[in-house]
């Protein structure tokens, strides 16, 4: 740039080129000495520090971001022409000409409600300023190119001036009343001539976000707005990622069709993008909690069992007994190791749980409190989904196809919970059977082909098709197939069975529930684990451990297994190498859940058992008085 020129620059330009030689210069460094001219290269710039550095200038930028927002990118190719010219004594760097500059407003003020609202709360007070959103990004468009700024002259004056396109009316050019030139004697001519070769193309896609539906309340329909990604920014997010947005609200008018009234539909032009993937399992988990977990496992050295049913109580605490069902929620929440071997073949560590069972056994209590402690959760019905709703759908927009991600894709890296189970389409249950093994999900709609992840656990819940009838085969009671049914690691059966006894505990279980004095919280961990605690404890095992195979648990799963295989009858689709599979899976999950990193005995054995109850027909019957705890210690000879 000539002196000349450099003089031109308004003060501000001076001013934001200024604050970013002294804070980037390392960003630009490297910048300089890339390679392609051509590229649009990002340059991040954190708000809190232009605050602290300059109060009245972030503030202009806050509040009139369009205008700003273009002065520091010409403030950054200044700066980076800066760099340049004291490179340029070693002939290294290459002049770049687009260089963006991106606001990223974690720890700074703006994470406020005002300026960082629910989709749902977007309103026209918020138009024009910098304004944040957070979502999962439900469809991603195909990426386009569009004209951006272009140069006119003046025919009069020979001024030179850029024209920027009016996104609210599609992108159109609108060329000023008369010529914009800051003379002291105005030229007012009101001919311009188009410049050849000044026209700037930019890379342009279109995703929609969605508030995360684990915010809203009940009964509130999450809204969804039009995202624009431009230049560096395209093709960086994909369906069914949590995103952080920041960028101007702005409002574009809907198509024009025939017989339908005009609007202005609000659009956010991205500025700076965060995925959050890599923290949305994030609960924190203060020191002090950690310190708690150990030295509840220390006070309960010598009896291990005792300690992991004080936990197992603290699930779904509303309902009595079923110490069966508990222990299989827990295990599946907590789930195996993933293991993958030297050529790439993946075998899951995530495990499924289905529960079969008559009206009014809890089934969709423990839905529901499954989804709550896990950190990410869809609860969906088989019967009210379509396709799109569990897999995926293919829709089109403004004449191009796009695909919507469903629950399965959405729930990815958490839990999906399907009610009434029984009740999906043919369609669904062969897309769920590769969603629940290979945990992807292949699509090929309208000419989309691709493969979604689905890193998913799934929790079904269903109920038998008529009368339970105990001497015929799981596959014939709930009508689901055995393929279906041998991919559920466990397979719980809830049968409402008239047992005097049972009938009479449970009533007075209920009833003590009504009494008020009952409300009484205290955090006595040896008798009962309080939800968060019981939240967070769920999560740390899981970061935390990954357990191995001690030779005696191998020996246990191994001799097992083959016993099974040997009297395999009724059960044979389920007596699979998937069984082996689930029972490691199991056995790592009980490790986790005792707070250790190596699968003993009794790991199997537990997963024995947990696998033993889904063959039996009836869960409930075992558990009265608790009858599963007395068994443990005679039972090492299982095998």
């Amino acid at each position: 740039m000539d002196s000349a020129a450099k003089d031109e620059q308004p003060a501000h330009v001076k001013h934001l080129a200024a604050f970013l030689i002294r804070h980037h210069s390392d960003q630009l460094h490297s910048m300089a000495l890339s390679q392609d001219p051509k590229l649009h290269f990002p340059l991040y710039v954190n708000f809190a520090e232009l605050m602290d550095d300059d109060p009245p200038l972030s503030h202009l930028v806050f509040s009139q971001p369009t205008e700003y927002l273009r002065l520091f990118d010409e403030a950054a190719v200044w700066a980076h022409k800066v760099i340049l010219g004291d490179l340029n004594g070693s002939n290294k760097g290459i002049k770049k000409e687009f260089i963006h500059v991106r606001i990223n407003i974690s720890g700074s003020p703006l994470e406020c409600p005002e300026t960082f609202p629910s989709i749902g709360r977007v309103r026209v007070k918020h138009r024009g300023i910098l304004l944040t959103l957070k979502g999962t990004v439900i469809r991603s468009g195909a990426i386009k190119m569009y004209e951006g700024e272009r140069k006119y002259m003046c025919q009069k004056c020979k001024h030179e001036f850029l024209v920027y396109p009016e996104l609210e009316s599609r992108n159109s050019i609108k060329l000023p009343s008369y010529c914009p030139s800051q003379r002291s004697k105005p030229c007012e001519g009101t001919k311009f001539g188009h410049l050849e070769g000044s026209i700037t193309c930019h890379d342009y896609q279109e995703i929609k976000i969605q508030e995360s539906t684990h915010v809203l309340g009940v009964g509130a329909i999450p809204r969804s707005i039009p995202v624009i990604l431009k230049d560096d920014l395209v093709d960086i997010v994909k369906a069914g990622d949590d995103v952080i947005v920041t960028g101007i609200l702005t409002a574009k008018w809907s198509p024009d069709l025939k017989d339908v009234r005009c609007d202005l539909d609000p659009i956010l032009i991205a500025n700076y993008v965060r995925r959050t993937n890599e923290l949305k399992s994030e609960i924190d988990i203060p020191d002090d909690a950690i310190m708690k977990f150990k030295q509840f496992w220390s006070d309960f050295k010598d009896t291990p069992l005792k300690g992991r049913n004080a936990i197992l109580r603290g699930i779904c605490p509303q309902v009595f007994g079923l110490f069966t069902v508990k222990l299989a929620v827990a295990l599946t929440l907590i789930g195996g190791v993933q293991h993958v071997d030297a050529s790439g073949t993946k075998v899951r560590g995530e495990s499924h749980l289905l529960l079969v069972g008559d009206p009014g056994t809890g089934k969709s209590q423990f839905l529901k409190f499954a989804a709550k402690l896990s950190n990410r959760s869809v609860i969906t019905t088989g019967l009210g989904s379509t396709s799109a709703g569990l897999t995926v759908t293919a829709v089109k927009d403004g004449g191009e196809w796009m695909l919507e991600a469903g629950a399965l894709v959405l729930a990815d890296g958490g839990l999906c919970c399907i009610d009434e189970f029984d009740s999906m389409r043919e369609h669904d249950r062969a897309t769920i059977h590769e969603a629940m093994e290979q945990q992807t999900i292949s699509v090929a709609k309208a000419g989309l082909v691709t493969t979604l992840s689905t890193k998913t656990i799934v929790f079904g819940a269903t109920n038998p098709k008529g009368q339970y009838d105990p001497d015929q085969s799981l596959s014939v009671n709930t009508a689901l197939s055995g393929p279906l049914l041998s991919r559920f690691d466990i397979v719980l059966v809830l049968l409402d069975t008239k047992n005097p006894e049972w009938d009479g505990v449970v009533s007075s279980h209920i009833l003590s529930e009504e009494e008020p004095d009952n409300g009484k919280q205290d955090e006595d961990l040896a008798n009962i684990w309080p939800f968060p605690m019981l939240r967070r404890y769920i999560h740390f095992v899981k970061g935390y451990f990954r357990p191995v195979l001690t030779k005696e648990a191998e020996i246990v799963i191994s001799s097992y297994y083959q016993l099974q295989r040997r009297s395999a009858t009724g059960n044979a689709a389920r007596t699979t190498v998937r069984m082996l599979e689930s029972l490691i899976r199991l056995a790592q999950a009980h490790a986790r859940l005792m707070f250790r990193n190596e699968v003993t005995r009794l790991d199997a054995i537990t997963a024995i058992l947990c696998i033993e109850s889904s063959m039996t027909t009836s869960a409930i019957v075992d558990s009265v008085g608790n009858a599963l705890h007395s068994n443990f210690t005679e039972n090492p000879d299982l095998e």
